[in-house]
Formats: structure tokens, sequence, C-alpha cells
């Protein structure tokens, strides 16, 4: 091969594979004294060195410090074996490395690549030059990716396995709703609008708390984009995972409230020895509030940091009711202690029983003996009225049944007697069913006959 030849070769790997062209040459002089060691048949070395002339395109091979003649084709079959496999094997460490420093510096950044295959459920891309992994649970549920499809993602984790570079990437992981918003709204790459805190459920939803640092934008207004343009591009590219955007609000009662949109919220009772919120909703706005299998509240509670009950009107002032008769038994208890622990955000039993005797104390500027009767009193209580709670939910769950079981029972009846009527009864049995009026038609039929 000429010298051209072989430079042009270097230049080409060195570029494609963005390794540095100093470390190619100083690979081809490694292989080369491999080589000649393997012919001369020694282990020593210190005994040859090898330079290689870039202009030439030559070895230049010293054997203790003299010149060495000896053209590289005269090596042998095995001589040259030996420096096919060790040139091979140092440019591969060459890459892993190059791979590992470029990678290792884009942990979190957005990138697309493209799908491949399956191994064992995880999805294999390729990213550039390299080739990246998604396991199983950094992918959004449901999702399925083709060969040659194109796959936007987060690099999640660079490390070293073995003698491969493994490069993680989701689209399950918080971090990608961040790097899509900061694509898509220039605000948040700019740093205008913070998001301060996101909660998700990869595939179904995700709630994000904004904040702006100039009052003049409207953080969730640029969040969404006129007409809702910046926040469907996001939406479409999870498949039509539900954005809720939050505005942030440093009071955690504001921010629960905003948080459980788009419930109406009646009251929040903060309850900060136990890290618990109260929420009051009218009983409209209740499922709404809970949201599909508990999936809005859940939410909620994770983006506020607060452990979120909801309550009716209600449950919270029969709650609070048996509070308090419960601790007026108790001698030397009094109403205006009540409205203290109302005002710490303890407004049921459970609440009480919960604290501790050093906080009654404490709060309500008791003896050690009359916190522990309360507590006693409390603990009493809160068992019975687990009972009574378990036993309506149990009472519920049978009348739906009931229910249920009636309704498909008189479907039942009714399905057989249309099935069973002259044509003309089978249509009025019909019309009542569907809430229709069909008088005026059959008069209209009869008088037409």
């Amino acid at each position: 091969m000429n010298p051209q030849e072989i430079m042009r070769i270097l230049d080409s790997i060195a570029r494609d594979r963005n390794i540095d062209r100093s470390l190619l040459i100083h690979d081809l002089e490694q292989a080369m004294l491999s080589a000649v060691r393997k012919y001369f048949g020694t282990i020593d070395t210190d005994e040859f060195t090898c330079e290689f002339d870039q202009m030439t395109g030559q070895f230049v091979l010293h054997r203790h410090g003299e010149p060495l003649e000896i053209p590289p084709d005269e090596l042998g079959r095995i001589s040259a074996q030996t420096f096919k496999q060790v040139m091979i094997q140092k440019f591969r460490d060459d890459e892993r490395n190059s791979i590992l420093d470029e990678f290792s510096g884009r942990i979190g950044e957005i990138v697309t690549g493209t799908a491949q295959r399956y191994e064992g459920g995880a999805l294999v891309a390729t990213i550039d030059r390299a080739e990246a992994f998604m396991p199983r649970s950094e992918q959004i549920p449901g999702e399925q990716f083709n060969a040659g499809e194109r796959v936007r993602c987060l690099i999640l984790d660079v490390r070293e396995q073995g003698s491969q570079v493994k490069i993680v990437i989701s689209r399950a992981h918080p971090d990608f709703i961040k790097g899509l918003f900061e694509v898509e709204v220039p605000e948040v790459s700019e740093r205008i609008i913070e998001l301060k805190v996101l909660a998700r459920e990869a595939g179904y939803r995700t709630k994000i708390a904004v904040a702006s640092i100039d009052s003049r934008v409207d953080a969730v207004g640029a969040c969404v984009g006129v007409r809702g343009s910046r926040i469907k591009n996001i939406v479409d590219e999870l498949n039509g995972e539900k954005i809720d955007i939050v505005r942030w609000n440093e009071s955690s009662q504001i921010l629960i409230q905003n948080a459980l949109k788009p419930a109406e919220i009646q009251e929040v009772n903060l309850c900060f020895e136990l890290g618990r919120a109260t929420v009051v909703v009218r009983d409209d706005q209740l499922s709404l509030a809970i949201g599909k299998r508990g999936q809005n509240v859940r939410l909620a509670a994770r983006l506020t940091g607060w452990d979120i009950d909801i309550l009716t009107p209600e449950e919270f002032n029969k709650g609070l009711e048996t509070l308090a008769d419960t601790l007026l038994s108790v001698e030397g208890i009094q109403e205006t202690m009540l409205d203290r622990l109302a005002a710490l955000g303890m407004v049921s039993v459970f609440d009480i029983e919960e604290v501790g005797a050093d906080v009654l104390m404490a709060e309500l500027e008791i003896d050690e003996a009359t916190a522990n009767t309360v507590l006693e009193v409390a603990s009493e209580r809160a068992k019975v009225v687990a009972e009574e709670q378990q036993k309506e939910k149990e009472e519920a769950a049978k009348r739906r049944e009931e229910e249920e079981a009636a309704g498909a029972a008189l479907l039942g009846d009714l399905g057989g007697d249309i099935a069973e009527a002259p044509d003309a009864e089978a249509d009025e049995a019909a019309a009542l069913i569907l809430g229709e009026d069909t008088a005026d038609d059959t008069e209209k039929q009869s008088e037409e006959s």
C-alpha cells in the first residue's frame, strides 16, 4: 500500500470515529513492534523501537539503537497476523475511549437516534456512531418502535462494561420532559422560565410546576404557546401523554390547589407535624380531584411533597365532630384547644393518634398525663371509626353489585320482551329504552294502513 493511501485511511478513521490522528499513528507503531518481536521471537520490550514517518508513510525500525533494515513484507504471515490483531484491538480501544469521553459529557442531553432492534425487551438504537439501549423500565408503556424509525430520547447514563461502552437512554425519565420543554420553549432554555418541580407517570400523565423570573412573562402561557402549539408538540412526541402545567407558588396551600386542578378546591388544611394536607372539595368535584385510579391526587402529592387526603365537606365536618366529641370527654381539654388543633391541621382522631404525646404537650400546653389520656381515647375512637368506615365501604360495594345485577337483569328481560313482541310493539319497547317518543309515528302508521 502506498504512503498516500495509508495517510488517507488514517485520516478517514480519525474523522469518522472521532479518534485523534496521533493516537492512530502510535497504535500503528505499537502494532509493528509486536510484529517485529514476534518475528525475532523476543519478549524484550526495549530491544526494538519504531517510528512511523508521516511524510513517507514508512516504518523506521531500530534494534538496540541501531537501524534495522527489514521490509514489512518480509516479516512473514504470523508476524503480519500479529500486526493486524494488535492494530485492530488498539483501534477498538481508542474508539471505545473516544465514545466514553464524548457521551459522558452528554448525559442529560436530548438526542435523536434510529431504532435497530429489540433484545430481551430492551430497545437497541444507534446514536451518531454509537449503539445505545433503552431498558424496558425506561420505555413508555405501550410504545413500540420499528427498525429504522426515529427515536428521540434522553442520554441517562454512560459507563464502561467489560470491553464496551454502555449507553443507557430513556423516554420514561422525568428529565426527558424537562429536555423537551427546553427544546420547544425558548424561555425555558434561556432560563427566563424555571421548571421548579415535575411529577410523572410515563405514558399517562405529567404535572410540572413552572415559574417566571420576569414578571412580564406568563410562565404557563409561554409553555402552552399560541393556541397550545408548544405543548402540542411535546404531547405529540409523547404519543398523547397528558401534561398539566401548574403555576408555582411558595405557599403550599396555593400550590396544592393549583396541583389538583382542574378540580375546584374549597379548603386546604396543612399539618406540618405529619406532612399531610387535608383538602376539602364538593361532592361533584371529588372524582375529578382524585382522578382516574387516583392518578391526579397521586401526582399532586409528589409534585408538592405533601401527603394529600381528599374529603367532601360532609366527611370533613364529621371528622371534626368526632374529634371534638372524643377530646372534650377528657378532663382539662377545652374548645379553644380544639380550635388550635384544627389550625395545626389535626382534623381527625387519626391525626391525634399519629402526632404523639410530645406534640400535644407542646402545642396545647397540657401535662403528660392529660396528653397520654388524650392519645388513649383518640386511639380507641380511631379503631371504632375505622371499623365503621370499613363497614360503609363494604355496604357501598354491595349496593353497587346489586344495582349492576338488577340493571343486567332488567336489560335481559327487556331484550326477551322485544324479541317476542310483534314489530310495532318491539318498536315501542325499543323507543322506551332509548327514551324516544314514538306515539306520533305509531298513529301515522295506523292512519296510512
